[in-house]
């Protein structure tokens, strides 16, 4: 039985402020979700912080690429030390973010020590760079694209390991039906499914046939990314885009358990809740029942 250890990753770096001279709020996510007792919910042990810099977009402007980007390329490799400890180690880490740029730490982790896949349960593919958007900026908003080695060297060849993850390993679960991005997921061959197809082959039976494409031996195993825009607003207000049209919880639950629960699985992250949001602490409630169960813990 892998240990689960919980590690905070409360970087902000990857989003543009909510409004002028405010910042993401989503760096109190693992606050949140530890005020809900989730660590001892899962039985986990505890993996400390990896502390983000100081969000700083400077005199940025569009046009500009990636806002942030040292930061994001330096913080990247401190939180991939940390991951790649652990699940060389054979524990399971749990992250806990912040935005979705946190993915890439994980991406080079793994990439340091072989070939992972990448199992995206997310509201939108974060496909955007510069081959198909001149809007180029928030890396919340790009990791895939990035973790696949579209973009700017600086974000996307860290280490020389080009691409983290190839386009063939990775799996994207519950985009949203009219998503634009999905017509060149499809012509570059990676695999998605969106929120109307999970609901029409069901939640349980799609993850399942994800685990076994992941589990082929060509890959040393995969990774899961959870972004919380991923359920619909009806249920999760608190992020910073909430889209209509996404899955409920239970949906997400039976979607998250096969593959967290898979021997092939080394690790999860949650990413983009913001608590500044969520002023009752609802939305953080319903994320540690949703990845508790989907961890098979008791409540």
């Amino acid at each position: 039985m892998r240990r689960l250890v919980v590690i905070d990753a409360p970087s902000n770096l990857g989003l543009r402020p909510p409004t002028e001279g405010t910042v993401p709020g989503c760096y109190k996510l693992a606050g949140a979700l530890r005020e809900q007792r989730l660590v001892q919910r899962l039985g986990a042990y505890e993996g400390g912080v990896v502390v983000p810099p100081r969000y700083d977009r400077g005199n940025w402007q569009e046009g500009d690429g990636v806002f942030n980007a040292e930061a994001i390329a330096g913080y990247t490799r401190r939180l991939a030390d940390r991951i790649e400890h652990h699940v060389r180690a054979g524990d399971f880490p749990v992250v806990l973010g912040g935005d979705c740029s946190i993915q890439l730490g994980a991406s080079l982790a793994l990439r340091r020590i072989g070939r992972y896949g990448l199992a995206v349960v997310d509201g939108s593919a974060d496909f955007r760079h510069p081959g198909n958007s001149d809007r180029v900026g928030a890396a919340g908003g790009e990791e895939l694209a990035i973790a696949t080695g579209r973009g700017q060297r600086d974000l996307t060849d860290l280490e020389g390991l080009r691409p983290y993850v190839r386009d063939e390993d990775v799996r994207v679960l519950g985009i949203r039906d009219y998503d634009e991005e999905r017509a060149e997921l499809a012509e570059l061959r990676i695999s998605n499914a969106t929120v109307g197809e999970i609901r029409e082959w069901g939640a349980g039976d799609i993850a399942g046939a994800v685990v076994q494409s992941l589990e082929v031996p060509v890959t040393d195993g995969f990774w899961v990314h959870l972004d919380a825009d991923v359920l619909d607003p009806s249920v999760m207000p608190a992020v910073d885009s909430p889209d209509p049209g996404g899955l409920l919880p239970a949906e997400l639950t039976s979607l998250l358990r096969p593959l967290v629960q898979s021997e092939r699985c080394v690790g999860f992250n949650l990413t983009i809740y913001d608590p500044d949001l969520d002023p009752d602490g609802s939305c953080a409630a319903l994320l540690a029942d949703i990845i508790q169960a989907a961890f098979g813990q008791p409540r």
